[in-house]
This record gives structure tokens, C-alpha cells and sequence, in this order.
């Protein structure tokens, strides 16, 4: 039987597969449940633990953003580690009941999860994060829209950081100008990167 493939290339998780581990902080160790979604993948172990190496100084007492949470690797990961608030997006309304569900099986603070699309989100008011998470479906080209919402529309902090996720065939956006590349990496066929602004 061929499994169907996700849209970062990879297998798309199936059966009791279906959990992300909390690498660092309060949490380490805890495992948890994400639904089976076509297209929904978490950023993996290995790319989690470089990408909270880069942020571990920051982390303490920030405000996060997790624009396409998805499993809520992410952002629960931030929790763990010490953000003081962490806003979660996603569309589909099974996958923001577990990550709701997820919160309260780690009893987390300052967590919150909306079921809405990332791009009409950020047509509203603006709320100043420390740090946003953008990793977004690869085909759907959404990277572009949503580094101009968030840097039009208020959302970022002084010194904010923003980690951004692609896959290695396409080059990323045309990003605002005053952000500046901090950090680039590459796992397989996952380039991500950390810019502040």
C-alpha cells in the first residue's frame, strides 16, 4: 500500500505516529497527540532543538505567535521553555480542539489557540509578539503575504524574531526590508531560517 505524502514530501503520519515530543523545558519528555490531517507534519525533533538553541535567550517571559500550528510542536515547545504568552492559529477546527486539548493535559499557562486562517487574522489589530513562528504550507505560497501582514500590521516587537520554514525547492519571498538574516540551516529537504526585524 502506498501512504499518502504530505506537504512537506515526507510520509504522512499514520496510526500511533500521530505524537510529538516536547524536547526542552518544563514539559520535556511529554508526549502528545496530533490529528491525522493531509498535509499536517510537525517541524521535526532534530529541526526543533537547532531552532530553540537560537532562541533559548529570548524565550524567557516573550509573547510567541504560532501563525500554522498544526501539531502545536511549536508553540507548546515555547511554552515548556518559558514564553510568558503563546497565541496559536489554525484553520481546521479538529486540529485547534487537540492542541486546546494538549493544553490542558500539560495544565500550560498563557497558552491560547484560534480556530481562523492566519492571513485574515492578521488584517486585525495588531498585537506586539516577541517571537512568530511562520511555517506555513508549501504549496499554498503563503510565506510572502503573512511577512507583510505582520510587518504592516503591527504584530512585531522591537527585536523581534521570526523563524520562517520551506522546502529546499523554493527560494524564500522577497522579505521586508529591514529584517535582518540571523540564522539559516537545512535538514533533508527542510531549509529554515531566523530573521529579526
Amino acid at each position: 500500500m502506498v501512504k499518502p505524502r504530505n506537504r512537506k514530501g515526507s510520509l504522512a503520519p499514520t496510526g500511533s505516529s500521530n505524537q510529538i515530543r516536547i524536547i526542552g523545558g518544563a514539559y520535556r519528555g511529554r508526549k502528545l497527540k496530533f490529528p491525522s490531517i493531509d498535509g499536517l507534519r510537525p517541524t521535526s525533533d532534530r529541526v526543533r532543538e537547532t531552532l530553540f538553541n537560537w532562541l533559548q535567550p529570548v524565550l524567557a517571559g516573550a509573547s510567541c505567535l504560532d501563525l500554522f500550528a498544526g501539531s502545536g510542536a511549536l508553540g507548546l515547545e515555547a511554552a515548556s521553555r518559558g514564553a510568558e504568552r503563546v497565541v496559536m492559529l489554525d484553520k481546521s477546527p479538529r486540529v485547534a480542539t487537540q492542541i486546546t486539548e494538549n493544553i490542558s493535559l500539560l495544565g500550560a499557562q498563557g497558552v491560547e489557540v484560534n480556530c481562523s486562517d492566519a492571513l485574515q487574522w492578521l488584517t486585525g489589530s495588531g498585537q506586539r509578539f516577541d517571537v512568530v513562528f511562520l511555517d506555513p504550507p508549501f504549496a499554498q505560497d503563503l510565506l510572502q503575504p503573512c511577512c507583510r501582514l505582520l510587518d504592516q500590521g503591527g504584530w512585531l516587537g522591537p527585536n523581534a524574531k521570526i523563524y520562517l520554514e520551506t522546502n529546499e525547492e523554493k527560494a524564500l519571498p522577497q522579505l521586508p526590508p529591514n529584517w535582518s538574516p540571523l540564522r539559516r540551516k537545512k535538514a533533508g529537504q527542510v531549509c529554515y531560517y531566523l530573521f529579526s526585524c
